[in-house]
């Protein structure tokens, strides 16, 4: 390549690299009728969609199966939270007419349910840890805004091990302490860097405004996006719900797993969330609710009728032969790894949704969003080949609910790790709690051993 030429070497991909990756993908091609010869659980799954079991929690339970006859078979979701059912504790939530985001926390790390004055004290702490260290915003958020806010988020975790002591610690009482910080920061780091790239690379105005020195973390959250700061008491309480709701899945999902596997390590909290963060980034865990919202634009924009149930399953089929969308093959928000039924969460969702929806006027697109989940699962079977049944996920309304609720689509996924390091956070000290080996699965390698070949003897392939 001749010296004049000018490429960003950061972004530009040189035929040489292009050539080399085809000699990668060859080389690193495994034949997949190995995986069933092997025996291997590819994504550590069965055909079922049943996971490996490759550890024991006290945290949360996802159940999706019952047993008749001495068999399994698919029931309908539910999501357990300390032995207490997701439902009851966003009934008594509800009933009791307050927010519950701080209850669950509390809960979720220290596994039993607060008394008032816990509750309260509890609460305090958390308020206590939003503030960032002096000129933290200035000097590492606003310095290098990044277009991305889970990358931001997770180089805004890493930078503040810098600023942490005992950063290596890793008793319980230092990690819990520096899980309660990173539990109250991530609104401020994610909203602040919203809206840093919003000002350097939008050309928008700016809004940094202070935390609120009392109230629900959804409400501080509301607060802090807005320029007016102003938010109604339904849409913090929904907000509230959603946050609940993403708070923790079980160990197996791939943010927690992760979570379990590094801190396996003895590595210390913020390593150990970044890796986290950068699995939950990823369009096949936490960015899907993005996928879903620009799926249903792409839908409102193709169909005449949203009433029409024909014209909406012809779409759906389309979507799945490849013709529409961004032609992946997949109607996004339909099927999940575990749920085959129902989905405990979208469930509870869809009630706050409709609810939301009248109010803001929306309650027409809320019906197409009903149709899709009620014709999608039989447009899949007569489509696809299934081992389970299949219904509409979590993701198929959060992002609608975020939406209504003025959130732009850079922080949909960023407010799923708001809620989600409750719940890595109580992982994170489970795991450390044990003592546990650290995590290494098993790989079977499948080339066979080769001899040597010496410089001159080599051909170019």
């Amino acid at each position: 390549m001749a010296t004049s030429e000018k490429i960003n070497v950061y972004s530009e991909i040189t035929p040489e690299i292009r050539a080399l990756a085809e000699q990668t993908a060859k080389a690193d091609l495994i034949d997949s009728t190995l995986y069933t010869a092997l025996n291997v659980k590819r994504g550590l799954r069965d055909l079922n969609g049943k996971g490996v079991l490759a550890g024991l929690t006290n945290i949360s339970e996802v159940r999706a199966k019952k047993v008749v006859d001495g068999r399994e078979e698919p029931d309908y979701g539910h999501l357990f939270y300390r032995g207490y059912s997701i439902e009851s504790l966003i009934g008594g939530i509800r009933e009791e007419k307050r927010f519950g985001f701080e209850e669950v926390c509390y809960l979720l790390l220290f596994g039993e349910l607060p008394s008032r004055e816990e509750l309260e004290s509890f609460s305090r702490q958390l308020v206590f840890y939003r503030s960032l260290p002096k000129n933290f915003v200035r000097d590492v958020v606003m310095k290098a805004p990044s277009g991305d806010m889970m990358n931001m988020l997770a180089r805004s975790v890493l930078t503040l091990y810098s600023y942490d002591d005992h950063a290596d610690d890793v008793s319980l009482p230092n990690v819990l302490r520096q899980c309660m910080q990173l539990i109250s920061l991530f609104p401020m780091l994610s909203i602040y860097g919203y809206q840093a790239n919003s000002y350097y690379n939008s050309s928008e105005s700016l809004f940094i405004h202070q935390p609120l020195q009392d109230g629900s973390l959804a409400e501080n959250l509301l607060h802090i996006l807005r320029p007016d700061g102003r938010y109604t008491e339904l849409e913090a309480r929904i907000l509230d719900i959603c946050l609940i709701l993403h708070m923790d899945h079980g160990g197996g999902n791939n943010s927690t797993f992760t979570t379990h596997v590094v801190s396996s390590t003895m590595t210390d909290t913020y390593s150990t969330m970044a890796a986290a963060l950068g699995s939950l980034k990823g369009p096949r865990h936490g960015g899907a609710n993005i996928k879903v919202v620009d799926m249903f634009e792409d839908m409102k924009a193709e169909l005449r009728d949203w009433q029409d149930d024909d014209e909406v399953r012809r779409y759906l089929d389309r979507l799945l032969n490849r013709e529409a969308f961004d032609r992946a093959g997949l109607i996004y928000g339909v099927g999940h790894a575990v749920y085959s039924l129902s989905d405990p969460r979208a469930v509870i969702l869809k009630a706050f949704v409709d609810q939301l929806a009248t109010v803001k006027g929306r309650h027409r697109e809320f019906e197409l969003y009903d149709r899709v989940e009620r014709l999608a699962p039989a447009v899949i079977a007569g489509e696809r080949q299934m081992y389970k049944g299949v219904s509409v996920n979590v993701d198929f309304y959060s992002g609608f609910v975020y939406q209504m609720l003025g959130l732009p689509k850079e922080l949909f996924t960023p407010i799923f790790a708001i809620a989600r390091i409750v719940g890595w956070s109580a992982h994170r000290m489970e795991e450390l709690a044990n003592n546990s080996k650290i995590i290494r699965p098993a790989y079977t390698t499948v080339i066979p051993d080769r001899e040597y070949v010496p410089m001159g003897s080599r051909c170019k392939k």
